[in-house]
C-alpha cells in the first residue's frame, strides 16, 4: 500500500455539508474516509453510502457493543453498505460474532482495545485494573484469536501489539498529530512517521486535516511525510 491507501481522514463535522465540501476540496489526494458518531446521526450512512459507490474506501467507526445477535446483524447490514472498515468493542463475544456475520465478505473487522483520549487514571475511574499499554496488549491478543481483520490501538502501542497480531492484521492508529499540532482531547499522540515506523499500518487524521485553513495542503505534507517513512 502506498501512503494514499493508508491514510484515513476522519469526516468529524457536524453537517452533510461540511464533509461534502471537505471531500470535494481535497479531491483525489485523499481516498479513504472515516465517518463516526457525529456524522452518521446527521445523514452520514446515507453519506457513506454513496462515498463508497463513487470509489472511495469507508472506515465506518461505530464502535458496535451489544449481545451477539445484534452485533451481528448490525454487522450483515454494515457488509451490505460496501463499507471497508468498521469498528466493534474488542470483547471476545462480540467480536466472535461479528467475525462470523462477515465470514466471506470484503468487511475488515476492527478491534477497539483503549481509546487514545483515556490513559491510566481514565481506566481505573471506569473500574479496570489494567494499565492502558496491558489492557491494550489482552485485547489486541483476543481480536487476533477472534480472526479479525486488524486492531485500534494508540501509536504508543503499535510496536508492542505488532508483535502479538502479526504481520497481516491492519493496525490502525487514531491520535495523530503532525509535529507542533495542538493535541486537543488526545493524551497519547505520535507524528505519522513516527506512528508507521512503529508498526501502524493505517493513520487516522481528522483535526490537522478538516480544521486546516488549507485541508488539501495539510494532507499532502501528511501524506509527504507517511511518503519519507515508507521509504
Amino acid at each position: 500500500m502506498d501512503a494514499r491507501e493508508r491514510l484515513i481522514v476522519g469526516l468529524d463535522v457536524p453537517t452533510l455539508g461540511e464533509a461534502e465540501r471537505i471531500v470535494d476540496t481535497l479531491g483525489d489526494d485523499v481516498v479513504f474516509y472515516k465517518i463516526g458518531y457525529q456524522l452518521a446521526f446527521a445523514g452520514g450512512l446515507e453519506f457513506a453510502r454513496d462515498l463508497a459507490k463513487s470509489g472511495k474506501k469507508i472506515f465506518l467507526d461505530m464502535k458496535l457493543l451489544d449481545i451477539d445477535n445484534t452485533v451481528a446483524s448490525g454487522v450483515e447490514n454494515i457488509v451490505k453498505m460496501g463499507m471497508s472498515m468498521l469498528t466493534l468493542h474488542a470483547y471476545p463475544k462480540a467480536m466472535k460474532a461479528a467475525v462470523e456475520a462477515a465470514k466471506g465478505s470484503d468487511l475488515c473487522l476492527l478491534g477497539v482495545t483503549v481509546l487514545t483520549s483515556m490513559d491510566e487514571q481514565d481506566l481505573i475511574s471506569a473500574g479496570y485494573e489494567y494499565d492502558p499499554h496491558t489492557l491494550v496488549l489482552r485485547r489486541a491478543e483476543q481480536a487476533h484469536l477472534a480472526g479479525m481483520g486488524g486492531i485500534v490501538c494508540s501509536a504508543e502501542e503499535s510496536a508492542a501489539v505488532r508483535k502479538i497480531i502479526g504481520p497481516d492484521m491492519a493496525l490502525v492508529t487514531p491520535g495523530i498529530r503532525p509535529a507542533g499540532a495542538d493535541k486537543g482531547d488526545q493524551k497519547r499522540v505520535m507524528t505519522p512517521g513516527d506512528a508507521l515506523k512503529a508498526g501502524s499500518s493505517h493513520l487516522v487524521v481528522a483535526r490537522p486535516i478538516v480544521k486546516a485553513a488549507d485541508p488539501r495542503e495539510a494532507a499532502r505534507a501528511i501524506l509527504a511525510e507517511m511518503s519519507a517513512a515508507l521509504q
